[in-house]
């Protein structure tokens, strides 16, 4: 027992300091990228290639003042930032970044858990943050952060469906809601081949719930000043910010293991399969933001009412066909 626990802690370790050291530097590769792509150079001060820029901001966010605004109710304005980010940090325990390893003759996953409920584990568990948004809206005594928190709630329940909706087709075809088996279903040919609408439509659901652009209108910078974070300075405000890339992290690890087979490939090692296939996800995210304007709210809903949550059920409805082209049925 005392050796499960210790090495359950320092999985726990290992992963997390993984996941944030990566969501740092993904901060800086996401201002490079849209430097380049925008003919400008990005980040270049601190630190060979402005590599050192993500520390100066974090000392930076560290040290600036804390401010709560007078009529805030103070306890929600406080709780709210852990709210977003807390649920964030969880749903990374059931992603698998490889397959089971030898470490000093032991077994040890490379993952916190395999629960055979684990997409809805996922689905219960990030559905919680989008309340650590909605109260810093209301706590903060704002109409712009109000606002944005509204439109986040509305944004959340319009994508929610569809994206939920459109992974029913890999459960379907795998038979299984365990993140590992999926990806054991895919030893032939990833799940992006014959569920590529089903792909495409949980994709832009999920850029919806992460409230990327072109679905930032919780943030809405040119009519909200800043959105439901507009009252929230130092590190309540990196806490939002940390909540964000730490959830970037966890969808392109689910669209890895749901659609582009996890850690599976030929010759490199599985974990560095699953890294790349990672970060194939998150440039894509930023190449999107980097080429996309805004939608309007009337298009946003529009999006997601008329046009997704109809396609996942027609991909629902289509997905026994395809099981039966490719031999799953």
């Amino acid at each position: 027992m005392t050796e499960f626990v210790t090495i359950m802690i320092v999985k726990m370790v290992v992963i997390f300091a993984a996941v944030m050291g990566t969501m740092t530097y993904i901060t800086l590769a996401e201002r490079k990228i849209l430097g380049y792509m925008q003919i400008r150079p990005g980040p270049n001060r601190v630190g060979p290639w402005g590599l050192l820029q993500p520390i100066a901001d974090g000392i930076k966010l560290f040290l600036k003042e804390d401010i709560i605004p007078d009529k805030a109710s103070k306890a929600v304005f406080v709780i709210a930032p852990a709210m977003a980010l807390i649920p964030a940090v969880m749903t990374i325990a059931v992603v698998p970044f490889g397959p089971t390893v030898t470490i000093l003759g032991r077994p040890v996953d490379i993952y916190m858990a395999d629960l055979n409920i684990g997409i809805l584990y996922i689905f219960a568990v990030s559905s919680i943050g989008v309340y650590g948004i909605v109260l810093a809206g209301w706590a903060s005594e704002s109409k712009y952060s109000l606002l944005g928190g509204l439109r986040a709630s509305a944004q959340m329940i319009s994508y929610e469906l569809s994206m939920g909706f459109a992974i029913v087709g890999v459960i379907m075809m795998s038979q299984s809601l365990s993140m590992v088996k999926i990806i054991e279903a895919q030893q032939g040919v990833w799940f992006i081949v014959p569920q590529l609408f089903g792909f495409i439509i949980y994709i832009t659901a999920a850029m919806a719930e992460l409230n990327r652009t072109p679905f930032d209108l919780p943030e809405g910078e040119s009519e909200l000043v800043a959105g439901y974070f507009t009252e929230y300075s130092s590190m309540k405000y990196a806490m939002f910010m940390l909540a964000e890339y730490i959830n970037i992290i966890t969808v392109s690890g689910i669209v890895t293991t749901l659609y582009l087979g996890g850690w599976s490939g030929p010759v490199l090692p599985p974990l560095l399969w699953f890294v790349i296939k990672l970060l194939a996800v998150v440039f894509f995210m930023i190449w999107v933001r980097a080429t996309v304007p805004r939608l309007r709210y009337d298009q946003l809903m529009t999006l997601g009412w008329k046009v997704l949550l109809p396609a996942s059920i027609v991909n629902i409805l289509l997905t026994p066909i395809i099981m039966k082209i490719f031999g799953y049925l």
